[in-house]
């Protein structure tokens, strides 16, 4: 995942700075919390638009610039219509009804006949909202608006669970006409600040309250404007709002146009296709060196490398525009020197960075950190990935002196194993145990339930070694290097020798997990293994058991696949990566089960998924509960997943992907379409403008009673 689950920082003594089940006030459902996002700022907030300082909060260079922001009409709250984020993520909008109104000194006004609409967005790192009041009664109503406020300035690290032994000073708080401004001297000697600005001067304005009272005439309404930033802004107004609302959705809309598009029969597909691409658009963020998707909210709105690898890889098929930002950013952050802190060796790719007081001060490691140990071979081998379905060898040849510095480091790593292995084990009691992509404390175990020595081999990681060495290899081909060529093939053959001795289970019909330090095997089934077919490493006889192990009902819940096979030690559905189902893992295994010939069962794994999406509002979170699929019961959701995420949303273009068998060889100009199948209930789907090389094409798949066939074949599309 992004950042593991955290259980690892140690950033007090006995203190687990993961967000766990009971470690909130109150339950927040990840449904029931809504985003927004622009560059480093994101917002989070209740379906009422109410930010409580739990989970939720205004962040800025992750740190909490806005800690409570609750409106109230008279002493109450008023009850919840509904609320929702807009399809393409620009606006959050929610709409309330009053409750009886007291008017201090006055009347009481009846209940219901006021309609509030809160409507907000982000532009340029600000939040913009427009409160609206429409009085549908017939009589004057007094109305009594008031807001509480404050900013704690907590980093996000915090917010997350961790306590620190010291903070730094709040200064005391700014009031004027109609604005208030919080700030704060961080250990750092950064100062930080949140403004708010009313459009309006309050009656009475506070520290952390602001109230108003308006006469609603029959009829009647109000229009009340905000803006929340790090920075002080002009007064709100209805033109501001409108201007930012359009620069926003223009921004939106042209993020969501790179690529081809994707269009189905199917209303409900194709919304889940539309909310998953806006998603990525809402994540993806404009950095110099191309656009970057940054992981998910709340927990991880910043550049990781593994998750942006993956999720570039999700839609390189049909949008490489996202893996050239992506290798762009991640070779210029390549660590150049040793640091046990940092986890960082010279040629190693970076797992995560953050801005916040703590990553600065260095009480966390992470702000740019390197303890990922799958993320340096996964850029070599998308480097290779996208020069295939490109055909340009610019940006290649603009990275091979990084691409070479990475690719020695996993040679040095696997020289300096006993088993001939790239593994891992953390250089710094604050980094991470577990660096795969299952990095929570617990993820990786033998089968008794006894955790493994370090340093640890994954089996899927292996897997990538593989496919970096055949990356480079075929790349230096290209450039005319053959020796080098030679060795890197010859290093690909011997770890998928090493992988099919040591790992292999021949009882099972599955790879296991891990070989740990001591060379013992992992005897656990995981679907770590799905990963190693998306490498291509496995025969193809024991690709067709691991198949059949992955679609059996250990691991197939029939909303998806789990990350930990039924009846091992540590399965639990309710865990963090012991059962639970992750949509990009899933999506990985049903890549890999494509690559083998396996479609069939991909378009069903597909249409379960698809299903899962459409149980939650069209939009996959970070990962749910792996509870086996029951009539008329939805999925479970994990109460603290990130939501939206980038590789969650990416999911559905790789199983896409899967299902249609389509290959794009940029170097050739064709499109590979090898035994297409549908997911149930589609009988048509279109790709269009779909770029080959410097020219673009269209492709229709039609559902013919058995048999999907490809309508208007082009000269450059090859049936496989």
């Amino acid at each position: 995942m992004a950042d593991a689950a955290m259980d690892d920082l140690d950033l007090a003594p006995g203190q687990d700075a993961r967000v766990e089940w009971g470690q909130m006030e109150e339950p927040r459902v990840p449904a029931r919390l809504h985003a927004l996002k622009d560059h480093d700022t994101f917002v989070v907030a209740d379906s009422m638009g109410d930010i409580l300082g739990l989970a939720d909060g205004l962040f800025h260079d992750d740190t909490r610039i806005l800690s409570r922001w609750r409106l109230r009409l008279g002493a109450h709250s008023p009850t919840l219509l509904c609320g929702a984020v807009s399809q393409d993520n620009v606006f959050f909008t929610s709409h309330l009804v009053n409750g009886a109104l007291v008017t201090p000194g006055g009347p009481v006004g009846p209940p219901g006949v006021l309609h509030v609409e809160r409507k907000r967005l982000l532009w340029e790192e600000r939040l913009f909202e427009r409160i609206t009041i429409v009085n549908y009664s017939h009589a004057v109503v007094m109305l009594p608006l008031a807001f509480e406020f404050d900013a704690d300035f907590r980093d996000m690290f915090e917010v997350r669970g961790a306590v620190r032994p010291r903070r730094g000073v709040r200064r005391p708080v700014e009031v004027d006409e109609r604005f208030v401004r919080f700030r704060y001297e961080g250990l750092d000697r950064v100062e930080r600040s949140s403004t708010i600005v009313f459009s309006d001067p309050p009656s009475r304005l506070t520290a952390d309250h602001a109230e108003f009272l308006y006469a609603l005439q029959p009829d009647g309404r109000v229009e009340l404007h905000v803006e929340i930033g790090a920075h002080g802004g002009c007064v709100p107004s209805r033109e501001r709002f409108r201007a930012a609302a359009a620069r926003a959705r223009f921004a939106m809309r042209a993020r969501r146009r790179r690529g081809g598009r994707l269009r189905t029969t199917g209303g409900l597909f194709n919304a889940w296709v539309e909310k998953s691409r806006a998603d990525l658009a809402l994540l993806t963020t404009p950095l110099q060196t191309g656009p970057y998707p940054y992981a998910g909210i709340p927990w991880f709105s910043t550049a990781f490398g593994r998750d942006a690898i993956i999720t570039a890889w999700q839609i390189l098929w049909f949008d490489p525009s996202l893996a050239k930002g992506v290798l762009t950013y991640l070779a210029m952050q390549q660590a150049e020197e040793v640091s046990a802190f940092r986890d960082s060796e010279p040629g190693k790719i970076m797992h995560e960075t953050r801005r916040g007081e703590m990553a600065a001060l260095g009480e966390v490691p992470f702000g740019r950190y390197y303890g990922g140990v799958d993320t340096t071979p996964l850029f070599v081998a998308l480097a290779g990935a996208y020069a295939e379905r490109t055909g340009s060898r610019e940006l290649v040849d603009q990275l091979w002196p990084q691409l070479e510095r990475a690719i020695a480091w996993v040679e040095r790593r696997i020289d300096d194993n006993p088993f001939g292995l790239l593994a891992y084990a953390k250089s710094s009691e604050k980094g991470l145990t577990n660096q795969g992509w299952k990095d929570s404390g617990d993820s990786i175990f033998h089968a008794d339930g006894r955790f493994p020595p370090p340093p640890i081999a994954l089996v899927e990681v292996q897997g990538y070694a593989f496919a970096a060495f055949e990356a480079m290899a075929k790349l230096a081909r290209q450039r005319g290097d053959l020796e080098d060529a030679t060795r890197w093939t010859g290093r690909a053959e011997t770890i998928r020798a090493r992988v099919e001795e040591l790992y292999w289970m021949e009882a099972e019909g599955a790879y296991g997990l891990a070989v740990d330090g001591d060379g013992k095997l992992a005897r656990v089934r995981a679907s770590n293994m799905g990963h190693l077919l998306f490498s291509g490493l496995p025969s193809a006889e024991r690709a067709a058991r691991v198949i059949k192990t992955l679609t059996g009902p250990d691991f197939a819940s029939g909303w998806g696949l789990r990350t930990l096979a039924v009846g091992e030690a540590r399965y639990n559905p309710m865990s963090y990566h012991n059962g639970s189902i992750w949509p990009h893992d899933t999506a990985i295994c049903a890549m890999g089960m494509a690559r083998y010939g396996e479609r069939r069962g991909v378009a069903h794994i597909t249409a379960g998924m698809f299903e899962s999406a459409a149980q939650f509002e069209m939009r996959l979170p970070e990962l749910f509960c792996g509870f086996p699929r029951c009539p008329g019961e939805p999925p479970v959701a994990y109460p603290v997943a990130c939501l939206p995420q980038a590789w969650a949303a990416g999911a559905v273009f790789m199983m896409l992907q899967a299902c249609l068998g389509v290959r794009v060889d940029g170097e050739a100009g064709l499109i590979e379409v090898k035994d297409p199948h549908l997911p149930v209930g589609l009988d048509h789907f279109s790709i269009l403008q779909l770029g080959v090389g410097e020219a673009s094409l269209d492709l229709h798949f039609e559902r013919q009673g058995e048999r999907i066939v490809l309508r208007g074949q082009d000269r450059r599309v090859k049936l496989g």
